[in-house]
């Protein structure tokens, strides 16, 4: 098909091999040097970009700044009355740092975030020019609902959908080279109240499970008044030089390399974990922690990461809500100001094949209002049977619940990471360590089938002395868990660096709400038959414990043998993200989120048809990028050296040498046609099945059929052109490769 064409192709793959080489002509032209913090404090500008309480308290009066705290600490509404003078409070703050427009900024079920510029400039009916800003525009937006990803919610001529001020989110500046926007932080519900954004059910959730938990609290000190769940994020990701990005169309449209040979030197000698950072990139980072900080995201750690080239940053813990969209803002903000380091930050969880991949750690823990860490051990038997307490009960909803857990972190991104030596596999399983595993133990055999005065020994036993008190140096890390507790909070490290966090600590919060909910239930019944509540709480707790069982591990989560094991427990291994998905279509999930108010049937029906449909898309844009570059950057240079060794043999034929002298030349030109023709032939065929998917009706089998039968061309494919890489001349390359970019910058 492609050989009669080799002149076209060679003519059309010149000024695509010129982008390769002057990405490496001009390395760091235009790359900007910052100057670093220099003499400043990062606290003499932390926030200050922020609409914090301290600036609340300077620019509001005092009914509205206590109706505004109010609102942010326990959920109630803010009146027509105080909004009018909260948002004339913002605006002149706004407008003192040179800010000219507001925008509702949201996180539609894109991935992403989303903004609407609105001027505060307005004009009067006797064409009065005025600054304006209003309650109802702190309040409530409008924006296109029908254009967002809706799950068939909106029809695309019901347009109208709403955004909603989210007091518990300080508003902020968003400043960029060319002007500033305060950003109102809200949420996206359609015209009919169905949500739209992962705010929402995000917000629901963390209400279900702050409650909760307070009622469990109760039990050991009515002092407790508000549980928060908190986040510390860790964010990995990639930066390479933004010309050599450039060159790469497949990394521009879909965040990954779908080509390329895993270079000589990769990441085997592990000599760029927590190495020297490499000078531009160090300037890089300081340049988005400034913005980072002016923004109020407490960055606190930056290091080299695994794989050349890769890199991560995490913050102190935060509330849930603030910490997701925290998260949600800086990826933003890494992005931009990449650009004017020319560089490109890539959050894709595997943009190279053959080193690691990137995920976005999801630290989660339970804090009281009264200073107590409700995952960390305490220095007393009542404060240990408390820690004991909410501890098994994440066990219990990690177990009955791993499934949707496993959903929560699915897309087609994180199945490239997932479970290849250097993320968590998509078996569902919690590691605790030695010494709570000995706990555990010990409550299990210890508390009998029967209430006896042997409970009693138990309650009054320092339960601390099998919890040491520095128990994050006792209990070892496991990097191969999905679901790890690590000293006072238990670490989600299969959530992918390119998603929302939002999405697994919905459904994280939500699962444990349910857990302490039918805990509670549980306890309540015994101590109403007039059992002592500690020893209600050690019965259900030592219930709990032998329920859960089977999601503990401890081992090798990497292994052959853990996979069997996990089969005879009856643990669920989804190794894509179609069938991961299947949950949401199940009675009892539907109804875990109705019966809490997080989803009604619908709502859930929709977020699975969306999460189904951006699977489909991205693999078929995947797919044609695949074949585009084929016959574009693939087979144009193969084909060249082909006929330049073509023409070499003709010559020495020409010449009279023996045919065993030019041997090695046919050897080389017989493997190329027969790569050629390898790629050709399986992207004739990819095409045509990816055909044949698009005429599925069905989205859930339409994603069944790309992942089964579209999908599995693309590393046939990928390894005859990677095949070719090695063997053609590199002068006629076009597309970058691994070792420019991940070496040079």
């Amino acid at each position: 098909m492609y050989g009669l064409k080799s002149k076209h192709l060679q003519n059309k793959y010149i000024s695509m091999s010129n982008l390769r080489f002057d990405a490496i002509q001009n390395l760091s032209n235009g790359a900007q040097n910052v100057l670093g913090y220099g003499d400043q404090k990062i606290t003499s500008f932390f926030g200050s970009n922020v609409f914090t309480g301290k600036v609340a308290r300077e620019y509001l009066s005092d009914e509205a700044y206590k109706s505004l705290m109010n609102s942010i600490k326990t959920g109630s509404k803010i009146d027509r009355k105080m909004a009018e003078q909260i948002a004339n409070g913002m605006k002149a703050w706004a407008m003192e740092k040179g800010v000219s427009h507001f925008s509702h900024w949201f996180q539609p079920l894109t991935g992403g975030t989303a903004e609407k510029h609105d001027s505060f400039f307005t004009l009067k009916g006797d064409g009065t020019p005025l600054e304006i800003f209003d309650g109802d525009a702190l309040t409530q937006q409008e924006p296109d609902a029908s254009s967002f990803p809706n799950g068939g919610i909106r029809a695309t001529f019901e347009a109208r959908g709403y955004t909603a001020w989210d007091p518990t989110s300080p508003a902020f500046i968003l400043e960029t080279a060319t002007g500033k926007t305060m950003c109102i932080p809200t949420i996206f519900i359609s015209y009919s109240g169905e949500s739209l954004d992962t705010k929402t059910p995000l917000l629901k959730a963390l209400d279900l499970v702050t409650k909760a938990s307070l009622d469990v609290c109760h039990y050991f000190d009515k002092n407790i008044s508000r549980v928060a769940p908190t986040l510390g994020w860790e964010q990995e990701y990639f930066v390479i030089e933004e010309s050599m990005a450039n060159a790469r169309p497949d990394l521009l449209a879909t965040g990954r390399t779908l080509y390329g040979h895993t270079p000589a030197k990769g990441q085997q000698l592990d000599d760029h974990y927590f190495g020297a950072i490499p000078e531009r990139v160090f300037a890089y980072m300081q340049d988005f922690e400034q913005e980072a900080y002016k923004l109020g995201i407490p960055l606190r750690t930056r290091h080299n990461e695994v794989a050349p080239s890769q890199f991560e940053c995490a913050p102190i813990f935060e509330e849930v809500n603030i910490a997701v969209d925290h998260n949600s803002l800086l990826m933003d903000v890494m992005n931009r100001v990449a650009k004017r380091h020319k560089l490109k930050v890539l959050v894709h969880e595997k943009p190279f094949a053959g080193v690691n991949g990137s995920g976005k750690h999801n630290n989660w823990s339970l804090a009281t209002d009264t200073g107590i860490n409700l995952l960390a051990p305490g220095k007393t038997p009542r404060t240990n049977l408390m820690f004991l307490t909410f501890f098994v009960n994440v066990l219990k909803a990690v177990h009955d619940h791993a499934d949707l857990l496993r959903a929560s972190i699915a897309s087609s991104n994180n199945d490239h990471r997932l479970g290849a030596n250097e993320a968590p596999p998509a078996i569902i399983s919690v590691f605790v360590g030695k010494y709570l595993t000995d706990v555990l133990n010990e409550v299990e055999e210890r508390v009998t089938g029967k209430f006896t005065e042997q409970d009693e020994v138990i309650l009054k036993m320092d339960i601390h002395k099998n919890i040491p008190e520095l128990l994050m140096d006792n209990t070892d890390r496991n990097r191969t868990s999905p679901f790890a507790f690590t000293g006072n909070k238990f670490e989600f490290r299969a959530v992918g660096s390119s998603a929302n966090c939002a999405w697994p600590m919905t459904i994280l919060n939500t699962i444990m709400a349910d857990t302490l909910i039918n805990f509670k239930k549980e306890v309540d019944a015994l101590i109403e038959k007039g059992e002592k509540k500690e020893i209600a709480l050690l019965h259900i707790i030592r219930k709990y414990i032998t329920e859960s069982k089977n999601i503990c591990f401890e081992g090798d989560n990497y292994s052959e043998a853990w996979a069997q094991e996990a089969a005879k427990r009856g643990l669920n291994n989804f190794k894509d993200t179609p069938r991961a998905l299947d949950v949401f279509g199940k009675e009892k999930t539907k109804d875990l989120f109705k019966n809490h108010g997080i989803f009604t049937h619908i709502e859930t029906e929709a977020r699975h048809e969306i999460m189904l449909e951006e699977y489909v898309k991205k693999v078929q844009i995947e797919a044609r990028l695949m074949g585009y570059l084929a016959s574009n950057s693939i087979l144009p240079p193969s084909i060249q050296y082909q006929n330049t060794l073509i023409e070499n043999v003709k010559g020495l034929k020409e010449i009279g040498l023996n045919p065993e002298s030019y041997r090695s030349q046919i050897e080389i030109i017989e493997v190329i046609s027969k790569h050629i023709n390898g790629v050709s032939d399986n992207v004739e065929k990819m095409i045509e099945e990816r055909k044949k998917a698009n005429e599925i009706e069905s989205m859930h089998e339409r994603a069944v059929a790309y992942c089964d039968k579209v999908k599995p061309y693309f590393d046939t494919i990928r390894y005859h052109a990677d095949k070719l890489e090695l063997i053609v001349d590199d002068k006629l390359w076009a597309l970058p490769k691994y070792r420019e970019m991940l070496f040079l910058r």
